[in-house]
């Protein structure tokens, strides 16, 4: 039967879905400029559906324009249809960026790192979820066994990646029930964030051909394991791309540059919080004793610090300097990738501006800590719920003043309306919806 191939311009928005129109493919170079019309009103559609209250309503058009940098063409040989789809940015008619295009706001920090300080973030995003192909069999955890259960899921998986043009590095399960993790090659800039929206939906894609679902819902349900989202990043000069973070002659190899980096998320963290760990649910894994963030702190090799210093291979011939980075590990993929890697960068660009003193990386366990022993060493406790994340970020104005007005009153008033309609229900029906969304 004939068929005529279509591609898809599309864009991750506030609830981190990927969204856009598509057309026939033989159009793609046309469209490359003008794209496809767009209304400001679909940025406020919730995961779960409802349109959270906009202040616009019916009125408006933009463009969606493709950048065809971010192309992906993945034909899997069978039967099926290509996916085919770009990443794009939304623009007022006259070509101006959107206030609400999330792309834009990793863009706008990136210019602003680079105007002030002559750096850029290389950055890779590690991901968790959960394929339900598999049985749920107690024992898995790292288990040949899970990995064989899976049968050529990974292999068509890790098949898309690299013909998405990402750089696949690892696969493994993981230890929650039916849970895996994929790990790929670090990009320079707003590409890192790119290639996690092409990650999810290269899983997605695969999964589905497998007969099964991927799932990135933030935790499957309350007593499981969670599925995080942990951005490896590390500092470079943006012109020469030399690393910025290692000094072998400060504590931990820590350089001047990156601690004060590091010390602008730590301290922006209980606000950033609303942006990276962005739905009802995500708080069910920032606690302590679960192998997530509970606290802003700085952790060396500690997966339950909010920050860590990443382990380096000291082998001979080895350029320490090139490994040493760090992991942020209190995102999940209920944020868009886009405001994950946006919130890091403007956080952290902060802490360069103001010379942020390199923070002390905490040792054992700060649950067990009284308050003025946190105190004492500048921490506390993270946000414990989507809402009082959602009054820190409203009572930010850096983060205002970094997202811009508009994108800050959309982002909290599209979340809060999320918090209204899901907080209330019961935990495992919570974790049931975000399951079939993500």
């Amino acid at each position: 039967m004939p068929r005529e191939e279509l591609v898809m311009i599309c864009c991750s928005d506030i609830a981190g879905q990927v969204r856009g129109k598509g057309f026939p493919a033989r159009l793609l170079h046309e469209r490359r400029h003008r794209g496809v019309g767009w209304t400001p009103t679909n940025i406020m559609i919730t995961g779960h559906g409802p349109i959270a209250p906009s202040p616009w309503g019916p009125f408006g058009d933009l463009v969606l324009v493709p950048d065809l940098d971010a192309h992906v063409r993945v034909d899997f040989q069978d039967d099926t249809a290509p996916e085919h789809f770009v990443l794009g940015d939304i623009r007022h008619l006259d070509g101006r960026p959107w206030e609400c295009c999330l792309r834009d706001f990793v863009r706008r920090g990136l210019d602003a790192l680079r105007h002030e300080t002559g750096l850029t973030v290389k950055a890779a995003f590690e991901h968790e979820f959960h394929f339900d192909g598999v049985e749920e069999r107690p024992n898995s955890a790292y288990g040949l066994d899970a990995y064989r259960r899976q049968g050529t899921f990974a292999q068509t998986f890790m098949y898309a990646l690299e013909r998405a043009g990402l750089g696949p590095d690892t696969f493994m399960p993981e230890y929650g029930p039916c849970q895996y993790e994929v790990t790929i090659e670090p990009a320079i800039g707003l590409r890192a964030a790119d290639e996690a929206v092409i990650l999810r939906e290269m899983a997605r894609a695969a999964a589905a051909r497998a007969g099964a679902r991927a799932s990135f819902t933030p935790i499957l349900r309350p007593d499981a394991v969670g599925n995080g989202v942990h951005v490896h990043f590390s500092l470079l000069a943006a012109d020469s791309r030399q690393p910025v973070n290692h000094d072998p002659d400060r504590a931990h190899g820590l350089s001047v540059t990156a601690g004060s980096f590091l010390a602008g998320i730590l301290e922006h963290l209980p606000s950033l919080a609303a942006l990276t760990a962005a739905s009802t649910i995500s708080y069910l894994r920032l606690v302590p004793h679960r192998w997530s963030a509970a606290y802003n702190n700085l952790g060396v090799r500690d997966r339950e610090a909010a920050v860590r210093i990443c382990p380096v291979f000291e082998t001979a011939g080895v350029d320490v300097a090139r490994q040493y980075h760090f992991e942020f590990r209190a995102a999940d993929a209920a944020a868009s990738p886009y405001l994950v890697l946006g919130a890091l960068i403007w956080a952290g660009l902060d802490g360069l501006r103001r010379g942020l003193p390199t923070p002390t990386p905490s040792e054992g366990d700060p649950s067990t800590w009284s308050q003025a022993e946190l105190d004492a060493r500048g921490l506390m406790r993270l946000p414990q719920s989507l809402g009082a994340a959602l009054d820190n970020l409203a009572a930010s104005e850096a983060f205002k003043d970094w997202m811009g007005p508009t994108l800050h009153d959309v982002y909290l008033r599209h979340k809060r309306f999320e918090d209204e309609n899901l907080s209330a229900l019961p935990t495992e029906e919570q974790c049931a919806r975000y399951r079939l969304v993500y």
